[in-house]
C-alpha cells in the first residue's frame, strides 16, 4: 500500500496502489498480519484513501495532524484522508482487521456525490475520529460485512462491484449511526446539500478564500442561509468550520512546506505576515516557532 520513503524528513503522500493491493478495485480489507510494518514504513505521511482499523489489540498512540491518539482494544479508528500520520506503535503487537478504500471507488454506483460528507466522522475535526470501545454487537456486524467484500474481492464476478458498494454503504451508514449516538451529534434529514457542499469548498479553496461570504458567493445563497444549513446538519457555525480547516492547513504547512512566515502568508493570502502570526495564536495558544518547536521535541496537542 505504501511506496518508499526517499526523505524521512519530509511528510510522504502514499498513494492508493491497486498492484500493491492486490485488487482491481480501489478498495481493500484484510488483517494485521497480512500488512505488518506498513504503519511505521514512514515516519510521517498521509494517504488519499480512507483507512478504517478495527483494533482487537492495539497498543501506544498514533500523532493525526498533531493530536495525540492513545490506541486501544476494541477500538475503531475512523481516518479520513489527507491527513498527516505519524505511528508510535510496536506492529507485531498489533491485531486488527483494515478497511481501505478511495472516494471515488463509489461514485460510478452512488450518484450522491456528498455522500462522505454527510458521514459525521468523515473531513471533521470537533470529535474524535475513532470508536472505543466499540461495542461487540457493532464489532461483530463490521467483521461480518468486512469478510463478504474480502470474499468479493478474491472471487469477482461480474456483479461483484455492486455487490462489494452496497456492503460498503450499508457499513459506512451503520457506523454513522454509532458514531452520532456516541458523541451526540444531529441526524437531521437535511432540507438542502449547502452545507455539504461548502466542506467540500473548504478543500478545495482554503488557501485562498477564507471569508464565508465568499462560499455563500459560490454557492448563491446569503451568508445567513449558508450559517443556517451549517449548524443545522454539523451543531456548529460556518465560519467555526472555516478556521477549524485553515489553521490545520496552516500547521501542515509550517511543519512540512519549509516556508517562512511571509511566504506562509503570501500562500494563504494573508495582507500582513503578523495578521497570521495573529490568527495562529488565536486558535491555537502558541506562536508559529513555539508550535513548530513542540512537535520537534514530541510535545503534540
Amino acid at each position: 500500500m505504501k511506496k518508499k520513503n526517499l526523505n524521512p524528513e519530509r511528510l510522504v503522500n502514499v498513494p492508493f496502489n491497486k498492484t500493491q493491493c492486490g485488487v482491481d478495485f480501489y478498495i481493500n480489507t484484510g488483517y494485521s498480519s497480512e500488512i505488518c510494518g506498513v504503519l511505521t514504513e514512514n515516519p510521517t505521511f498521509k494517504t488519499d484513501f480512507f483507512e478504517f482499523f478495527f483494533f482487537r489489540k492495539a497498543n501506544g498512540f498514533l500523532v493525526l495532524n498533531n493530536k495525540r491518539i492513545a490506541l486501544h482494544d476494541d477500538m475503531a479508528l475512523l481516518l479520513s484522508p489527507h491527513q498527516q500520520q505519524e505511528w508510535h506503535v510496536e506492529e507485531d503487537a498489533l491485531e486488527y482487521t483494515f478497511l481501505i478504500f478511495r472516494e471515488d471507488f463509489m461514485r460510478t454506483f452512488i450518484a450522491d456525490k456528498f455522500f462522505a460528507y454527510r458521514l459525521l466522522y468523515c473531513y471533521q475535526r470537533d470529535t474524535p475520529p475513532y470508536l472505543s470501545p466499540v461495542s461487540q454487537p457493532l464489532f461483530r456486524e463490521c467483521m461480518q460485512l468486512l469478510k463478504k467484500i474480502k470474499q468479493e474481492l478474491q472471487h469477482p464476478t461480474a456483479d461483484s462491484y455492486n455487490l462489494i458498494v452496497a456492503v460498503l454503504y450499508y457499513l459506512l451508514l451503520v457506523i454513522n449511526r454509532e458514531y452520532a449516538s456516541t458523541y451526540h451529534l444531529p441526524m437531521d434529514v437535511p432540507k438542502n446539500n449547502y452545507a455539504y457542499q461548502f466542506k467540500e469548498l473548504l478543500e478545495q479553496h482554503i488557501r485562498k478564500v477564507q471569508r464565508v461570504t465568499e462560499y455563500a458567493d459560490m454557492l448563491h445563497i446569503s451568508r445567513i442561509t449558508l450559517n443556517h444549513a451549517v449548524m443545522a446538519q454539523f451543531g456548529v457555525s460556518a465560519n467555526h468550520l472555516l478556521k477549524q480547516r485553515l489553521v490545520e492547513a496552516l500547521k501542515n504547512d509550517l511543519l512540512f512546506c519549509n516556508r517562512t512566515i511571509s511566504q506562509l502568508a503570501d500562500d494563504f493570502h494573508f495582507s500582513d505576515p503578523s495578521h497570521l502570526m495573529r490568527f495562529f495564536k488565536q486558535q491555537t495558544g502558541k506562536t508559529c516557532s513555539q508550535y513548530q518547536s513542540d512537535y520537534q521535541n514530541g510535545i503534540y496537542e
